[in-house]
């Protein structure tokens, strides 16, 4: 099995940016689609954006497009969310998750392995 480990979460300043990394420890990352996902306080987790297991098709919830880029660098056993232009309301715990096979999926429960989370904090 594989281990996601996310870090760079941090506090930012709204119309700033910050880059996500999720490293994976155990198997080859490159076997797994991987999502990302994020919790804010009080609210149910939610889908952000997932890519499949070559770095090919993407997808992103509509709250994000055009700010988020989801990449993946395979000999790095690595996936990275990048995130600009953040806002207030994109505060929230973000999560890796991986799911073997080549596909991702945009439902959180498809995904088998899961990080531990990393907080991402927008000041206004």
């Amino acid at each position: 099995q594989v281990q996601p480990v996310e870090s760079g979460g941090g506090l930012v300043q709204a119309g700033g940016s910050l880059r996500l990394s999720c490293a994976a420890s155990g198997r080859t990352f490159s076997n797994y689609g991987v999502g990302w996902f994020r919790q804010a306080p009080r609210k149910e987790r939610e889908f952000v954006a997932a890519i499949n297991r070559s770095g090919g098709p993407t997808y992103y919830a509509d709250s994000v497009k055009g700010r988020f880029t989801i990449s993946r660098d395979n000999a790095k056993n690595t996936v990275y969310l990048s995130m600009n232009s953040l806002k207030p309301e994109d505060t929230a715990v973000y999560y890796c998750a991986a799911r073997p096979g080549t596909y991702y999926s945009l439902t959180s429960m498809q995904y088998n392995y899961w990080g531990q989370g990393t907080q991402v904090t927008v000041s206004s």
